[in-house]
């Protein structure tokens, strides 16, 4: 899919951050445009976006939340019924929840994997089968982040859940290509994105989420702008591993260089900021 003119482009999580400048890039590339998002308001804001940069845009937008599986099967035929063929489906949707192992509630913990990865599996099965019938073949494109790659303290439900999104999507690349050549997929590991994530977490009880926020402010580095423009680069070529900002092509090469030894570092980090 080296060009996205005249494509069918389905973007979950559009409401804010990378979601919401992915499509407004993909727009600008000539895509037509099914977005959801469980933030209704949100979605419409996105798509004021769009039509601001691109008038003639086509733009559906549909209330969603991807943790629902019989409502992903219903959007995914919605849309195809609305839209026609499917090209591309950016499953972006997520969540956050920062909190040690020992104050981690189950529901919360529940929460965030049936977003983060039950909702990554959800898009994919609700689409692959009008990805595989469309004209010129698709592409998937799952969202997973640098904790895909290292795990770090107070972190392990989403590392847990972002993990689990590059294997599935890794696996499902290799099934493609051995039985449904005309399927690409893609795993997408952003580092530090200047979105409102943290604002929208879940914490553990006693967490300042100011200090949270300021802290995690200090380490994003790139916009979702920038961020979706790497990404919409990525899938035009077709690449299996996308990394957005160079923080993650840092900790993607430690991984490679370390091993399992990175979390000696992560120890010394997490010491050396207090980030117990």
């Amino acid at each position: 899919m080296t060009t996205l003119l005249n494509k069918t482009a389905v973007v979950t999580g559009a409401g804010s951050g990378i979601g919401r400048a992915l499509a407004i890039e993909l727009a600008k590339q000539g895509c037509q445009l099914a977005i959801s998002d469980i933030n209704v308001s949100g979605l419409q804001a996105t798509k004021q976006g769009i039509l601001d940069i691109a008038p003639k845009a086509v733009v559906h937008i549909y209330e969603l939340d991807v943790a629902n599986r019989a409502s992903m099967l219903d959007y995914a035929t919605l849309v195809h019924a609305e839209l026609g063929d499917i090209h591309l489906v950016i499953n972006n949707a997520g969540v956050a929840l920062s909190s040690g192992l020992d104050d981690t509630k189950r529901e919360d913990f529940e929460w965030l994997m049936n977003i983060n990865f039950w909702g990554v599996v959800n898009g994919t099965e609700a689409f692959l089968p009008f990805l595989k019938q469309a004209q010129g073949g698709g592409h998937v494109v799952n969202i997973s982040s640098v904790f895909g790659m290292i795990a770090i303290p107070r972190q392990s439900s989403y590392n847990a859940a972002k993990f689990a999104v590059r294997g599935y999507t890794e696996a499902l690349r290799q099934e493609m290509c051995l039985n449904h050549n005309n399927i690409e997929v893609s795993c997408v590991h952003p580092g530090g994105i200047a979105t409102e994530i943290v604002q929208n977490a879940r914490i553990s009880d006693g967490e300042d989420r100011a200090e949270l926020s300021q802290s995690f402010d200090k380490l994003a580095h790139t916009t979702p702008e920038k961020a979706a423009k790497i990404i919409v680069a990525g899938i035009k070529k077709n690449k299996p591993r996308i990394m957005v900002g160079w923080d993650a092509h840092v900790i993607h090469v430690l991984v490679r260089l370390l091993g399992i030894r990175y979390i000696s570092l992560t120890q010394w980090l997490t010491k050396r900021l207090n980030y117990q």
